[in-house]
């Protein structure tokens, strides 16, 4: 009984642990998720203290993210990829708009440049949700320049349309394998993981590859 004493404020710190965290997400279904296991920590800890306000209230709160994470889970949403030109003045005020956030992850990247065979932005339901660039050498790879998706958008679907729904699409301008040559951001090196790109050395320098 005294070890419960001791563990039950533990579970109401872990409570608010979640629900602060879930404030400073940018994704809607990661907020879901977080928020949802900070509602179950505080309704342990109501139960275990009998404060039925506390228990009252996160009940009801887990009940709204349970039917908001049911309708991200059945909501069909449109993508569609469409090409750009290199000077394209909306793409540059995009890439302009989010170009720290850019910096964290292809700090490298600065314009698109003409010479790029491979441009093109995902749409999602009708809002630029990606911008991907890459430079297609003559032995069939594309080395990845650019692939930022924007932050509520990072929920892997943007990958998995690019590399396995549109497929064909990068396979019909010659690319037989993707090559990420530096990677900066542990988060994209956790997407390219899911994506399923092999790291690989070479030379003491870190590449990302994925055979299409």
């Amino acid at each position: 009984m005294l070890f419960l004493d001791q563990v039950i404020p533990f579970i109401g710190y872990l409570a608010s642990i979640f629900l602060a965290i879930s404030l400073l997400v940018n994704n809607d279904l990661k907020f879901r998720w977080i928020n949802s296991f900070g509602n179950i920590c505080f309704l342990a800890y109501g139960i275990f203290i009998a404060a039925y306000p506390i228990i009252l209230t996160n009940s009801v709160l887990l009940l709204i993210n349970i039917y908001y994470l049911f309708k991200i889970y059945n909501t069909k949403e449109n993508f569609d990829l469409v090409e750009f030109p290199a000077a394209d003045q909306l793409i540059n005020k995009f890439l302009a708009f989010h170009q720290e956030d850019i910096k964290l992850y292809f700090p490298q990247f600065y314009n698109p440049d003409p010479t790029d065979e491979i441009r093109f932005a995902v749409l999602r339901d009708m809002v630029i949700a990606n911008i991907f660039i890459a430079k297609l050498c003559s032995d069939g790879s594309a080395e990845v320049k650019l692939n930022y998706t924007v932050a509520r958008y990072r929920d892997y679907q943007v990958g998995r349309f690019i590399f396995e729904k549109e497929k064909k699409y990068l396979c019909s301008k010659g690319v037989s394998e993707i090559i990420y040559r530096q990677i900066v951001n542990k988060n994209h090196e956790k997407f390219l993981g899911v994506m399923g790109f092999t790291k690989e050395f070479n030379d003491g320098k870190t590449a990302f590859r994925k055979c299409l």
